[in-house]
């Protein structure tokens, strides 16, 4: 039994990496036929299920990407950021044509960020299937591709925990989605997304609802913290005190890392919400997805430090 725990002490997950071309500094858009300088510019990795892995193999959980990588330069610039990253890489783009990375340029305003991107997509065939499942067997957690709910369906069968992040869609709906929810352990949608997907009017509703499918369910409030609902009561864990937002690019994926560390690590839930609130915002603090971050170390340093949040 013990051999068989120590082989299921990683977190795989799948999903196109982000390279984010940053314009900052800016105080509005321009208009069609405008043109404008920004201040500043960077181009780094952004978030996504690879931002989400970055983040906790950071934090010393091992880890393992199946991504697609091209020839192109963003996918070269995207390969060698990997490289300086915990991270075990699984490519399923090797040799094909295209531009399997997103590519999003984000202009950043004092209100905002708007953005604007490309991708050639990474396409399924039955040896990325293939792929997905051998790099993901034996997985503590899997962080789901949505397009491949039949190999995490088998994954899960043989004992790994599924997490899903949907992101926002217009086609959120209980009837869309329900296969996804039935499948999933963990889905932590923010308040735009619980009340789409369950139609409801407020986060409160939301939670019973997704309580269906779900014995904890988890709902991200932004500057209000994150609301947990389990066996018919509400909790509140707030956010981080005194923390100065300057890019909210990535949070919901930085919370994620933080979130998931606390359940590999078999905390309870509202201290997984703890550190889901930290590592989230954490990210705020700084420009882009993976700027600003914590080891393990320095996270459950901070989590003692703030542990009165959790009541």
């Amino acid at each position: 039994m013990a051999g068989n725990n120590e082989k299921k002490r990683f977190i795989a997950g799948c999903g196109s990496v982000n390279v984010d071309l940053i314009f900052s500094g800016i105080e509005a858009l321009p208009e069609e036929g405008e043109e404008l300088y920004g201040k500043n510019f960077s181009m780094m990795l952004g978030g996504g299920a690879p931002g989400t892995l970055i983040l906790l193999g950071r934090l010393g959980i091992p880890v393992r990407l199946q991504t697609g990588l091209g020839n192109d330069m963003f996918s070269r610039f995207a390969a060698s950021e990997l490289e300086k990253e915990n991270v075990t890489l699984h490519n399923l783009s090797r040799g094909t044509e295209g531009i399997p990375v997103n590519i999003s340029c984000v202009a950043v305003t004092p209100r905002d960020r708007t953005f604007l991107s490309y991708t050639d997509g990474i396409r399924r065939t039955e040896e990325t299937a293939r792929m997905i499942y051998e790099s993901s067997h034996g997985a503590e957690i899997c962080i789901m591709d949505t397009r491949y709910a039949d190999v995490y369906e088998q994954l899960k069968k043989e004992g790994s925990r599924i997490a899903l992040d949907m992101g926002w869609s217009e086609s959120l709906s209980l009837d869309n989605c329900r296969p996804l929810l039935e499948l999933a352990d963990y889905y932590t949608p923010n308040r735009k997304e619980a009340l789409k997907i369950t139609g409801c009017g407020s986060p409160r509703d939301a939670a019973k609802v997704l309580a269906e499918f779900f014995d904890t369910v988890v709902i991200k409030l932004d500057a209000e913290g994150c609301l947990i609902y389990k066996e018919g009561e509400y909790f509140t864990v707030p956010v981080i005190p005194g923390i100065q937002a300057k890019d909210s690019t990535g949070a919901g994926d930085a919370f994620l890392a933080g979130y998931l560390y606390g359940i590999y690590h078999g905390f309870e839930t509202r201290k997984a919400v703890l550190l889901g609130n930290l590592t989230g915002g954490k990210c705020v603090s700084e420009p882009g997805c993976l700027t600003a971050s914590y080891t393990g170390q320095e996270l459950m340093a901070e989590a003692e430090h703030y542990a009165f949040l959790c009541g």
